[in-house]
């Protein structure tokens, strides 16, 4: 758990998806494309966090079998009293695979998490505490 908030601690934001332009590009510099097989769940939770204290808000899209890890990701920034929901919009959309001749259909989810008042006072709080244990380790 230590190392992925380390790492998330230590990324570099940069940019937006690529292939989007002009205002859709400036927007989705808060976007979190969530997969269930490729991070741990509090990889996501960590990095959302961060996008919250850059961005004030956090866009959240998964595919298919990924939403509900999108859900379980919104849902404990809401019970940490971290974000609130802005907006949740669902669609289905066409995916290609390779071996097959038409395409599939998967849903797919795109979650607006903003930033609650008490976040920034939160965070402070999460960081203190994570200090002091280290403190106490070295000690």
């Amino acid at each position: 758990m230590e190392e992925v908030t380390e790492a998330v601690g230590n990324l570099t934001i940069e940019g937006g998806a690529a292939g989007e332009g002009g205002d859709a590009e400036a927007h989705k510099k808060n976007r979190i494309q969530v997969s269930n097989t490729k991070k741990p769940l509090f990889f996501y939770v960590n990095l959302a966090k961060r996008f919250m204290q850059l961005h004030n808000e956090v866009e959240l899209s998964a595919l298919g079998m990924a939403i509900a890890t999108v859900v379980t990701v919104a849902e404990i920034l809401k019970n940490n009293g971290l974000a609130v929901e802005k907006k949740i919009m669902t669609s289905t959309v066409d995916v290609r695979d390779d071996s097959r001749s038409h395409p599939i259909q998967k849903a797919k989810i795109e979650m607006l998490l903003g930033k609650t008042d008490k976040f920034d006072e939160l965070m402070a709080a999460a960081t203190e505490e994570r200090e002091a244990a280290e403190d106490e380790e070295q000690s």
